[in-house]
């Protein structure tokens, strides 16, 4: 293949619900690609499908026509078995809440995913402090998600979601939750972090500021991926 690789690839996806004069087209035949590295933004109005391409993406759903690439693999003729082991080791998710489990901790919470994969406690564990110290929380490490302010559940969420080293990040309005100034100190974690992992990044948000900062900005029209313009 030549240029850079595309680890997240949708060609002609298509989703509808319903059926006859009822029936609504969700995705209609979306084409769409990211680069290993690059993070783009997806903005659009609630409605438009973008719950839905992310499902799709991250092979929650799936889709009634077109084809979902991850790393080059093709997953749409996949069974549910090797659809939940890929989930599992080439797909990360961040959403608007943290989803920790409140019984463990933040070092727990990020090894849990890794020992799933077949990694060793020892190991598994190592891998969660490299990453909490990477988004500068290290020293939370023994805390439970309840004694951890909502900037520091989000960033060892984010390290949760990379701890399998995937090949595509999907974050459905990872700073929605949190105040301007955390906000854009979560972004700057999860920025970095995508550079230095090499993961691709698709991020829906309704934040145009940190929108402008990522690579590209896509949104969805009429059930196509279109360029997105902040005019």
């Amino acid at each position: 293949m030549s240029g850079p690789a595309k680890s997240l690839r949708l060609e002609k996806v298509a989703r509808h619900f319903g059926e006859g004069e009822t029936r609504l087209d969700v995705l209609a035949g979306v084409d769409f690609a990211i680069e290993a590295g690059e993070m783009v933004a997806l903005v659009a109005p609630s409605g438009t499908g973008k719950s839905t391409l992310l499902h799709i993406a991250g092979l929650l759903e799936r889709a009634d026509a077109g084809e979902v690439y991850v790393n080059g693999e093709a997953c749409s003729g996949l069974d549910d078995a090797r659809r939940t082991e890929m989930r599992r080791q080439s797909i990360g998710f961040v959403y608007q809440f943290h989803h920790l489990l409140p019984e463990f901790s933040a070092l727990e919470n990020i090894m849990l995913p890794q020992m799933i994969g077949g990694l060793q406690a020892k190991e598994a564990s190592e891998r969660a402090k490299q990453l909490l110290d990477y988004m500068r929380i290290g020293k939370r490490a023994s805390h439970r998600p309840a004694e951890l302010s909502g900037g520091e559940q989000q960033r060892v969420a984010i390290a949760r979601a990379v701890a399998n080293n995937p090949y595509v990040l999907l974050a459905d309005e990872p700073t929605g939750n949190l105040d301007p100034k955390t906000s854009h100190y979560v972004f700057d974690a999860l920025t970095a972090l995508v550079r230095q992992s090499g993961v691709a990044a698709l991020i829906a948000t309704h934040n145009h500021e940190l929108a402008a900062r990522m690579d590209r900005v896509v949104t969805l029209e009429a059930g196509h991926i279109a360029p997105y313009s902040f005019d």
